[in-house]
């Protein structure tokens, strides 16, 4: 049997999944190709950016998985810190959905046995697709089988594709498993390809409930709680603020979603306690037009202290109404006593929490 390394850099704890071969439960992280040939070698392998680790990534990864178990080896996955577009293209750059702690976590959620994330630079990317296959694939790696998807591009420019990769894996002793694109269905009835570019789209838009049906789980944001100006405490619905994360955030509006607090990022990804909440993105025009932009939470069925520099994580269900300019404090004040009420009965479809 081919196992992948054991050893390397960290580890995170992954999910039992159902007919694993007694896998370990643990993902390992590696951030250095040098000296993997053996450890490495005979693995399954998939490469990708694999922002949002939406279910399109999902199926690439269940298939490698179970042709990992069919030749008892592990599935390994390669991906790339920062994402190529912005290194080449500062300006281009999308949005990101999964920063890198919160892909390593979903990663690891999905069954893939080691991680190895490479330094998205200059140089790693002028490398030509069969530079690339050379110094990645036949040198270090060295993979029985690689899955992707069948819109999979490598290279310079982009240059290889799922074919360039097929012709060069007959000559260098490795398979292609190709995966078809994964399509859904939108709330209004439209079937759509899962990609990560539809679903930031869905939640620049404020369609949180659909971008969550293609990730197949809610939209998370991850970042430390801050001060508030307490204008919620003073209305009677006090907050807990989110520093603005280095994540796509959804539109301006109002939300409901559960939250989860913690000492740190690693402790919101893996707690299981969630707190049903309503959300509001936006800048509080009610009371003047200079706030910055606010991501802020009610906890609907208790309250925790706002203790700056510890962690929150906010998932999205569903999108309650877009933000409005009230005319007095009592208006906002009516507003959000709806808003909960609308939170809670659409929680209650996810949870009997409340």
């Amino acid at each position: 049997m081919n196992q992948c390394p054991r050893t390397i850099m960290s580890v995170l704890a992954k999910e039992e999944l159902p007919d694993d071969g007694g896998r370990t439960g643990i993902m390992k992280i590696v951030e250095t190709i040098s000296g993997l040939g053996q450890a490495t070698k005979g693995c399954v392998l998939t490469i990708g950016n694999f922002d949002g680790v939406h279910l399109g990534h999902q199926e690439i990864i269940a298939a490698g998985r179970q042709i990992a178990r069919e030749k008892g080896t592990e599935l390994v996955a390669m991906t790339f810190e920062p994402h190529p577009v912005a290194v080449l293209y500062p300006e281009r750059a999308p949005g990101v959905l999964t920063p890198l702690k919160i892909k390593q976590h979903q990663l690891a959620q999905s069954g893939v046995d080691s991680l190895i994330v490479l330094d998205g630079d200059h140089e790693l990317l002028s490398l030509s697709p069969d530079d690339f296959v050379s110094r990645f694939l036949v040198e270090n790696i060295r993979p029985s089988v690689v899955v992707e998807g069948s819109d999979f591009n490598f290279g310079a420019d982009r240059a290889g594709n799922i074919e360039t990769l097929q012709t060069f894996g007959s000559r260098r002793s490795f398979e292609v498993r190709v995966v078809e694109p994964k399509e859904i269905k939108l709330s209004t009835g439209q079937s759509v390809r899962v990609s990560s570019t539809m679903i930031r789209y869905m939640l620049e838009s404020g369609h949180v409930a659909d971008a969550g049906a293609a990730l197949g789980r809610p939209y998370r944001l991850v970042e430390e709680i801050i001060p508030g100006r307490g204008i919620g405490k003073k209305l009677g619905f006090p907050t807990l603020n989110m520093k603005r994360p280095g994540q796509v955030i959804c539109a301006e509006g109002v939300y409901a979603g559960f939250v989860r607090v913690g000492d740190s990022e690693e402790d919101v990804l893996s707690c299981d306690e969630t707190i049903p909440a309503a959300y509001s993105i936006g800048q509080a025009r009610t009371y003047g037009d200079d706030f910055p932009l606010l991501i802020e939470a009610h906890l609907l069925n208790e309250h925790i202290d706002a203790v700056p520099g510890k962690y929150m994580a906010m998932d999205f269900i569903e999108r309650i109404r877009a933000q409005h300019k009230f005319k007095t404090p009592e208006e906002l004040s009516k507003q959000i006593a709806d808003d909960c009420a609308v939170a809670k009965k659409m929680l209650l479809k996810e949870t009997q929490l409340l």
